[in-house]
């Protein structure tokens, strides 16, 4: 169970979302465009930031995937009210996307599980990677330290045999046949993996793993889910996921220790979560068996009491509609297509309405029975478990009493489980596996006493595989059409085995894969460099589904409905020339170092990934029969073969990945296992308005057959630069413009500040930019960098609407400095392994950079820095394109019931200012290249930029790249005073405090958002107020006394500091949050998801909260007028010192597990010297666990007086979509009924079930 959704602690001192640590940095480099190019907005991306976007977090080059890979795990997905960032100009048709109305909605959600997420065999997001230690190789090799495992019997050995080491590994006179026999070398197992079976049959492994420090994750992994559900079971795995963990009373009483918790269901298994401290705070108690006994109540005992599950009846029934979003029925539709020879295509683990409708509590038990017992589980520890055999003795000890289930005899457990965990699952009983096979056996529910072990094969499914010569009946491409999809895509699916990887040879080819595939999406990617390309983005998957039970290759193709055909042409004809002419030697050369560098990076930073990565990637791996490896092994490795790979071998190995495509029509070629275009149904003609879209599957062959007809050449060569500003230029520069560092205001001594609490120095360059930095260890050679340039869209007047952030875009766009075209620093930030993105928001212009230090990555980066500031160019054709993605956006908004209920209470509540809606049509056509660029740039003067740099650096090589390459910035000065025109809230009365929002669907779904007036974060409200004023000299008396201490720790006045409103504000947000569960969902079953956050500026002077709440149309009335009254009711239900206690307890252990991460030091680090937030100093990050510790409920409810829940300040408005439409929202927004942009992303993402909570 996820804990409830709040703001993060950082967000206490401004801090932007954190950047994911333990990722892979060339990863974005070699997987999507970088430059200074924004996520794509065309790319899911799993968390949408409140405000600040966070940088992307970098995919695995080597995964066999092109889609900006999402870590395969819980996410909390906000969406933020107001104007996203540039980069987070989604315009997919529906919520989940970045929508720039949308309203901050947290939500937990289960890990995809996509095939696109499956762990390939080398580095992963999560750090772990293959490996092997290949004696004889001679490639260059980085001293790396080890992390020591526990010195155990059991251990794996991570040493190769006698045998193995007597080969002469890698000599290059070694004969063909001879590598061979080397690489078809097994590789060694993970060194620290410990994995055990218990009598009964439970599976368990065990990793100790340091990152977050005292803390483990427990995680019980049921091997069945929806794919074991018969014709009438369909939903009743995850109907048993929700009734047993949230009926387990032993759950409960771990809520108070600081552990959260949570379920998922997918297609082939169901998994209950703990995120635990190793011990109790107050008495230091080892948690590990309380965890234990409750995961084995939850998935062995539950209670299937009629209270709960008629209460999980109707949370799973609004969780259904909450789901059934237009990209969760894009999903169902690519995933029946793609399996319509099985199960897969059928048995979606949300279920069926009418089913869910009709189990009683004795048809939800027989399903339990007949699929939970220990040897259909596995049960997985990883975290800080220094005494392994005591970690052993403890599960034995709870779940030994576990009976195996009706099972004959005692299962041996000579044979521990190994990487191929569902090749050592025996076979099911006759009468279920007749079922599996389609043959029901009426006995199903009454099995005789039989030996009942883990199935062979996971999931139990047959799939025709798309391979050369295979005699197989091609399918016609299927045409999904819906009035909520906003433009054409077209998915085309190549369907075959999994090839374990689990030799050399294995992994070579999975290098080899990376490359040519690298390539290929660098490739297409070029075609931006022309104005309005016909395609929105085209994308490349190759991945494993551990899921699905194969690996699927993925084509898909984006565009506006009107350029389908010439879309689908370039997609096919760059698979062809690739296919054809393979890649360069060039090509090779750059993507295989990119990915090695990539590699060392990883392994360098062994001892720092999260434990949770490093479970899911274990589970993932065992589930497709990977090896598994840490990342220094994984390094060894991979130096080791790519020393064998060949220009002839990638390119004959990346042409068959495509053959599906390129071979199109051919005889023997494979054939796909789908083609799958999702198209809409209307779409907008200038000067004609709403015409039917047609297509036809014959259109559609022919478009790809014409496009594999055009003529075909070579790739040329590219010069990609060793760097962007040379010695001599560098310094000329510095004679030029002489860099120093200056004093602080008028200390005139004082040219370096310097606290040894924190760690952090702030400097001051003699050009105006303030420099903070942080010196930390927490990730082995990496660092982050964030410029924060204060305006943003405020700044925008009347005449210049949308100015700043289409200017934003039109610069990542273009992404040339200099004269360096796009390509040539997309590929430096390949070589240099940079990561940088470009946003704003309604405050700020933001420049972030990930870069590893080796190579000088990071003067590298601060070069890159330098030229944006220094040397942008401005390209008519890139304002072009960013101008067309906002004017599609603004167009889609109708089609998402979400984004249009949002944006509607949004442009009502803040008196129609467009400064933080998106942009509209109008205000777009008035925008010039000029404009917009004046906009931008007239932001970027020296005393208003800082500089933030965080990570393992010395203070000589940060102050040696700031002086360098910030301080040859030339001084500039704003040709005018900033203005920011009046923000106001709506008065009242007026008919829009209330609003309802109708949309046309063939399906019933309804949400909610209720919102109101707050102060920024630094206690200032509307017309400037300073609320620390009233506070001072309001009356002393409130409505709770506040608690003396008796813990003896040094306690402050909270009311005195700054951070008064954003420290008692986010455990406000907490404890609503909880009430609100426990009220809306828990008790009056009203709703699946609901959730109160805060969006609390930081320069300008408001804020606002919002609850989001989806529901059915019948009762989503109802479940406003509930959050009302648990948002106006803390005055006659009285906060108690438990809640406040559990709030503080939250987001402390949150700053702790954060403050190891780079990137929550960046954002703490944020407005530190910045002359816009005055309140922020260095106090806000020294003291921001005292201040937590002492809040009372006192303060609280000082805060809350200023959250305005009155009726004249409150604005709701309900969305309601199905067939009746109760009013055209094209009264409201005449120019909204034209093409967006299709969900897209992936495969099935969202038909996993939410988190149970």
């Amino acid at each position: 169970m996820a804990s409830f959704p709040s703001p993060s602690v950082a967000a206490a001192v401004a801090a932007p979302p954190r950047l994911a640590p333990g990722l892979s940095l060339s990863a974005a480099a070699v997987h999507q465009s970088l430059a200074f190019r924004p996520r794509s907005t065309l790319a899911r991306r799993s968390s949408i930031a409140l405000r600040p976007s966070a940088i992307a977090a970098p995919a695995n080059p080597l995964r066999c995937t092109h889609r900006r890979a999402v870590t395969p795990r819980l996410r909390k997905r906000t969406q933020g009210l107001g104007a996203a960032s540039a980069s987070a100009a989604g315009i997919v048709g529906e919520e989940r996307d970045g929508c720039l109305s949308c309203f901050p909605k947290s939500r937990r959600r289960g890990r995809p599980g996509l095939a696109r997420f499956a762990p390939c065999a080398l580095p992963h997001t999560s750090g772990l990677s293959l490996h092997s230690r290949w004696g004889g190789a001679k490639a260059r090799h980085s001293h790396i330290l080890h992390a020591a495992g526990p010195d155990e019997p059991h251990v794996a050995s991570p040493t190769w045999s006698e045998a193995a080491l007597d080969k002469p590994y890698l000599d290059h006179a070694i004969r063909n046949e001879e590598l061979e026999d080397v690489l078809d070398t097994p590789l060694p197992s993970h060194p620290k993996l410990i994995r055990g079976q218990l009598k009964n049959g439970l599976r368990y492994l065990i990793l100790p793993n340091k990152v977050p420090a005292d803390r483990f994750e427990a995680h019980m992994e049921v091997h069945v889910g929806s794919i074991d559900e018969e014709e009438d079971e369909q939903g009743i795995a995850h109907m048993i996921e929700h009734v047993a963990f949230l009926g387990s009373k032993k759950r409960e009483k771990l809520l108070g220790t600081g552990a959260r918790s949570n379920a998922y269901t997918d297609f082939h298994h169901t998994v209950f979560h703990i995120h635990s401290p190793t011990k109790t705070k107050e008495y230091g108690e080892a948690l590990l068996p309380s965890v234990l006994d409750a995961l084995n109540e939850i998935a062995f005992h539950p209670k299937f009491s009629s209270s709960r599950v008629e209460k999980e009846r109707r949370a799973i029934l609004s969780e259904l509609q909450m789901m059934n979003t237009i990209e969760y029925r894009v999903d169902c539709q690519l995933l029946q297509h793609l399996h319509s020879e099985n199960k897969l295509s059928n048995r979606f683990p949300i279920g069926l309405e009418e089913q869910i409708l009709k189990w009683d509590p004795d048809k939800i038990r027989r399903f339990h029975e007949r699929w939970y017992y220990p040897a259909n589980a596995t049960l997985y520890l990883v975290g800080e478990i220094d005494d392994i055999p005591r970690a052993v003795r403890e599960i034995e000890a709870v779940f030994e009493h576990t009976l195996p289930g009706n099972e004959a005899t005692p299962m041996s457990n000579a044979s521990p489980f190994g990487a191929m965990a569902s090749l050592f699952a025996p076979k099911l009983p006759g009468g279920l596996a007749a079922s599996l096979t389609g043959d029901r056996s009426p006995a199903t529910d009454k099995l005789k006493p039989v030996k009942r072990e883990r199935q062979a094969v996971r999931p139990p499914v047959e799939h025709k595989w798309s391979l050369p010569d295979v005699d197989q009946d091609a399918k016609p491409p299927a045409i999904f059409q819906h009035e909520l999809i906003q433009s054409f895509s077209i998915n085309m699916f190549c369907k075959i085995p999994v090839n374990q990887v689990q030799t050399y040879k294995d992994l070579r080819s999975v290098l080899m894969k990376r490359i040519f595939l690298s390539a290929l999406h660098f490739r297409i990617n070029t075609r931006y460099k022309s104005s309005n390309p016909p395609f929105t983005s085209v994308e490349l998957d190759h991945s494993d589904s551990g899921r699905e039970g194969c690996t699927v290759t993925t084509l898909t193709v984006t565009a506006e409905p009107q350029n389908w055909r010439s879309a689908i042409k370039v997609a096919v004809h760059e698979v062809r020339r690739l296919k054809e002419f393979g890649v360069t030697m060039g090509e090779m050369t750059r993507y295989m170092d990119a990915l090695i560098k990539d590699s060392e990076q990883l392994a360098m930073m062994i001892d720092s990934v999260p434990s949770v990565d490093n479970l899911d990637f274990i589970m993932e791996s065992d589930a497709l029969g990977h090896t598994v490896m840490d990342q220094l092994q994984g390094h060894e490795s991979l130096l080791a073969v790519a020393e064998t790979v060949t220009l002839e071998e990638v390119n004959i190995v990346g042409a068959e990945v495509l053959e599906f495509i390129s071979d199109f029509g051919k005889p023997n070629a494979p054939l796909p296992a789908a083609i799958v275009a999702c198209v809409p149904k209307k779409v907008h003609i200038d000067g004609v308005g709403e015409s039917d879209f047609e297509i036809h599957p014959e259109e559609i062959i022919e478009s790809m057959k014409a496009g594999l007809e055009e003529p075909i050449y070579p790739e040329p060569e590219l010069e990609v630069p060793k760097e962007l500003i040379t010695q001599s230029q560098l310094e000329d520069l510095k004679v030029q413009h002489q860099p120093s560092f200056v004093p602080f205001g008028n200390e005139q001594d004082m040219v370096k500040v310097f606290d040894s609490e924190t760690g952090i120095t702030q400097r001051r360059l003699s050009n105006g930019i303030s420099i903070n930095y942080k010196i930390t260890q927490n990730e082995a050679r990496v660092g982050v960098m964030r410029l924060i340039v204060g305006g943003g869209r405020a700044t925008e007047d009347s005449e210049s609407k949308g100015s700043v952030i289409v200017g934003v875009r039109t610069l990542s766009e273009g992404g040339c400095v200099g004269n360096f075209s796009r390509e040539q620093v997309e590929l430096f930030c390949v070589n240099n392994l940079i990561n940088c993105s470009l946003e704003s928001n309604e405050e700020f212009i933001f420049m972030e950079f990930r870069f590893a230090l080796r190579d000088n990555g990071m003067r590298a980066a601060f070069q890159l820095l330098h030229m944006v500031l220094e040397h942008n160019v401005w390209l008519e054709d890139a304002f072009d394109r960013a101008a067309q993605l906002y004017l599609s956006y603004y167009r889609s908004i109708p089609k998402s019931l979400e984004r249009a209920t949002a944006h509607k209470l949004m442009v009502a509540m803040l008196n129609h200012d467009e400064r933080f809606v998106e942009p509209s049509p109008h205000s777009l056509q008035k925008l010039t290249l000029q404009s917009v660029k004046e906009a931008v740039m007239s932001q970027f003067v020296g005393s208003n930029m800082e500089v933030s740099i965080v990570g393992d650096f010395t203070e000589e090589e940060v102050e040696s790249c700031v002086l360098d390459y910030l301080g040859t910035v030339a001084q500039n000065s704003s040709s005018k005073e900033e203005h920011i025109e009046k923000i106001s809230f709506l008065p009242f009365p007026s008919d829009l405090h209330f609003q309802q929002v109708y949309i046309k669907d063939t399906d019933e779904r309804a949400c909610a958002y209720i919102a109101g007036p707050a102060p920024n974060r630094w206690g200032f409200a509307t017309e400037g107020k300073d609320l620390f004023n009233v506070i001072q000299s309001s009356s002393t008396e409130v409505s709770e006394p506040a608690n003396s201490d008796l813990t003896g720790k040094t306690h402050i006045n909270v009311r005195n500091h700054p951070l008064f409103f954003g420290i008692s504000l986010s455990l406000l947000a907490e404890i609503i949050n909880s009430r609100l569960f426990t009220t809306v969902r828990d008790s009056m079953g009203l709703t699946y998801d609901v959730s109160f956050e805060l969006n609390l500026f930081d320069k300008l002077d408001l804020g606002w909260y919002v609850i989001a709440v989806t529901s059915t149309p019948s009762k989503v009335h109802k479940a406003v007028d509930a959050c009302k009254g648990v948002l106006r009711g803390l005055h006659s239900n009285k906060i108690v010192e438990r809640e406040l206690d559990r709030a503080k307890r939250t987001l402390l252990m949150k700053h702790e597990a954060e403050t190891k991460t780079n990137a929550y030091w960046l954002g703490l680090l944020a407005h530190l010297q910045s002359s816009s937030v005055p309140r922020k100093d260095i106090s806000c990050i020294k003291e921001l666990t005292t201040l937590y510790e002492s809040a009372t409920i006192e303060d609280l409810y000082l805060a809350y007086e200023h959250l305005k829940v009155d009726d004249s300040s409150l604005f709701a408005c309900i969305g309601i979509a199905g067939a009746e439409s109760g009013e055209d929202m094209n009264d409201d927004e005449p120019d909204v009924g034209l093409p967006g942009m299709v969900p897209m992303g992936g495969r099935g993402l969202s038909t996993m079930t939410r988190p149970t909570t």
